[in-house]
């Protein structure tokens, strides 16, 4: 009986293998992904400026942003800028957190402490950075403890609630076993408590930053004579679109970079616990 070939070169030919393979490594990875809204956004602002769908005096073209930008680095009216920026976030964040931990870790670990706080502490952070700028203002003044305060009030709410959490949520299997080998309640806290929450509060430190940096730009927007937020409201003033739109783009780049050196440290502190858990 005759042998009949099945093969079908046309379809399984080497040359249409590596075409297959080719596609396959053209393909954008995961991480383009992201990129592809802004660049969009990008290529319709450019679209729009030059086509003067929109006057320049409402929307800049992004090459006079570009331009304004450039000076403002040159000038070093950028730098100062961000350095008053970063500063009063930094200690705002600091101080706040700071507080949050002691305060979140207090309620977490003691049940009666958390029934005579929590409620009223619920209550208060319904209320909006901008709704305690008043009564802020007359304790504070309009110097920069005012801006601190507000901050560090931004910052404490998420990582007092995380905190409670954390130690809400630890592993009771583990405090039961470790109370069987005979550790004290400060060896169980630190020594189980303790690195069971770290992922938990590594996250609400992060949201906290995020929450200040956003409380710090609307700070710096009523009250500053330097700042980020004060670039944005000395060019509406002006009507220098273009410094705002420069000023909004370096806010949003600062925070973008803030969230992924955060996104890095935490990944970094992650594995280290597993390595070190598995050691």
């Amino acid at each position: 009986m005759p042998q009949v070939n099945l093969s079908l070169p046309g379809i399984f030919s080497p040359a249409v293998a590596r075409t297959a393979r080719t596609g396959r490594r053209l393909r954008l990875s995961p991480g383009l992904y992201g990129w592809l809204l802004p660049l969009t956004l990008l290529a319709g602002w450019q679209l729009a400026a030059s086509q003067q769908w929109i006057s320049a005096q409402v929307l800049p073209s992004p090459g006079d942003v570009w331009l304004t930008l450039s000076d403002l680095a040159t000038s070093g009216d950028l730098w100062l800028n961000t350095r008053a920026s970063l500063q009063r976030v930094l200690v705002g964040f600091v101080t706040g957190s700071l507080l949050g931990l002691a305060l979140g870790c207090a309620m977490g670990l003691f049940a009666t402490l958390r029934a005579f706080i929590l409620p009223g502490f619920n209550g208060l952070v319904q209320i909006p950075v901008l709704g305690w700028f008043p009564f802020a203002l007359l304790i504070f003044g309009i110097g920069e403890p005012l801006k601190y305060a507000l901050i560090a009030h931004a910052a404490l709410v998420p990582v007092t609630l995380g905190a409670i959490q954390a130690f809400r949520h630890a592993p009771v299997s583990l405090i039961e076993v470790a109370r069987v080998n005979g550790f004290s309640q400060r060896q169980i806290i630190s020594g189980v408590v303790l690195p069971a929450a770290v992922p938990v509060l590594f996250s609400a430190l992060r949201l906290a930053f995020t929450k200040a940096w956003l409380s710090l730009v609307v700070v710096e927007l009523i009250a500053s004579s330097e700042g980020l937020g004060y670039l944005i409201v000395y060019g509406r003033q002006l009507f220098q679109l273009d410094l705002v739109m420069a000023s909004v783009v370096v806010v949003g780049a600062t925070g973008w970079l803030i969230d992924r050196g955060c996104s890095a440290a935490e990944r970094y502190l992650l594995r280290h616990r597993q390595v070190v858990k598995g050691e």
